[in-house]
């Protein structure tokens, strides 16, 4: 088993990968909804339900990855992490290529 610091130090600079997907999902959001105002509409309810989801992904994918690897050791743990950063990418891509950001405005 590794010490425990350890397996802080490795969620805490996952943790930062993530919290940037946070920051790129606010981004999206954010001016996404200023572009709409700037045209004069809003976004659409499926529009803010597609955003908030984007928003909510990359933390719930944080706190899963980090439950399921808490009794693992670092390497396991820090695989564990990589596949969920890797997860958030791609469903974060999933969700802006299909649904495409110019349909979520009203």
């Amino acid at each position: 088993m590794s010490p425990r610091w350890l397996s802080f130090v490795v969620a805490a600079l996952f943790g930062l990968f993530f919290a940037y997907d946070l920051w790129e999902a606010v981004g999206n959001l954010v001016g996404l909804s200023a572009t709409a105002a700037n045209l004069g509409t809003t976004l659409s309810a499926f529009g803010w339900t597609v955003l908030v989801v984007g928003l909510l992904l990359p933390a719930a994918i944080f706190a899963a990855a980090v439950w399921l690897g808490r009794r693992r050791n670092v390497g396991v743990q820090a695989l564990l992490l990589l596949a969920g950063l890797c997860l958030s990418a791609v469903a974060s891509l999933n969700i802006y290529a299909l649904f495409g950001l110019g349909n979520l405005i009203v």
